[in-house]
């Protein structure tokens, strides 16, 4: 069926703490976010998709972007095809080039831009990143011209928000301290406080998602920092809390559009 059209590639990069994917797919992607800095350009169809900062539409040259560790989704405009380029650039990279250009930390304030400078920046990078033979001075320079625009046009200090309720803080907390571990909707209400239902009921209002998802989400990240690390999808699914690597590839399908194995292809 056509909804289910997908095709997703993980490019090996050419600069440690820059990745690539290019992705052309019908599916919808749940809520999840990324610990990286994630920055895109739409360049077929349309890509709707809701974000702590507000709904996005982004259609054909339009950029994209989600902070490190914003929960958002995604699913094509009128369930159509949309292709798309994807760069996630780590934190640390991001912070040395502010160290020489701005003070304090920055985020991006819009989720999707009209910027055909930035959009032409970050084509440029991402056929810098998976060239042949890839440059490293090359890729070094256009990356600091792109994350320059994009600070410079896009960028603002961290607008204060109010902060979850202390009980959501707490089951947060323990989910994301070992996510690992198995837990229940009793033992995080528990150490909330409240009864299971006033838990489910803040806790999703004010994550956007549920318990259960957020834990399966950073049981994904984790799965996927240990793959980076070099560890086999066999052993990252063991070590994330996962049952068998069956789970895992089917949890990390559905939240990157990638299986571990690709994924540990391109950072090992």
């Amino acid at each position: 069926m056509a909804r289910d059209r997908h095709e997703a590639r993980h490019h090996r990069s050419g600069l440690s703490g820059l990745e690539a994917m290019s992705l052309a797919s019908a599916r919808t992607f749940p809520r999840h976010g990324h610990d990286q800095l994630g920055l895109g350009v739409i360049v077929a169809g349309g890509h709707r998709s809701w974000s702590g900062r507000g709904p996005v539409e982004a259609l054909a040259g339009d950029v994209i972007t989600v902070n490190p560790g914003e929960i958002h989704d995604g699913a094509p405009v009128r369930a159509g095809m949309r292709a798309w380029r994807m760069l996630y650039v780590e934190p640390h990279l991001l912070d040395g080039l502010l160290c020489e250009t701005v003070s304090g930390p920055v985020e991006i304030t819009r989720p999707a831009v009209s910027d055909p400078a930035l959009a032409a920046h970050l084509v440029r990078l991402f056929a810098d990143l998976i060239a042949p033979t890839p440059d490293p001075l090359a890729i070094e320079e256009t990356m600091v011209r792109t994350l320059t625009h994009l600070v410079a046009r896009h960028g603002s200090r961290p607008v204060p928000r109010p902060g979850p309720p202390p009980f959501v803080t707490r089951a947060l907390h323990r989910i994301e301290e070992a996510p690992e571990r198995p837990t229940t909707l009793a033992e995080l209400a528990g150490l909330s406080g409240v009864g299971r239902f006033q838990l489910l009921r803040g806790f999703a209002r004010a994550v956007g998602t549920t318990p259960h998802a957020y834990l399966l989400q950073h049981r994904v990240r984790l799965a996927r920092r240990l793959l980076g690390a070099g560890r086999s999808p066999a052993a990252a699914a063991a070590e994330s809390g996962f049952a068998d690597q069956s789970h895992l590839t089917r949890a990390f399908v559905r939240q990157f559009g990638v299986t571990p194995a690709r994924t540990r292809a391109a950072l090992a």
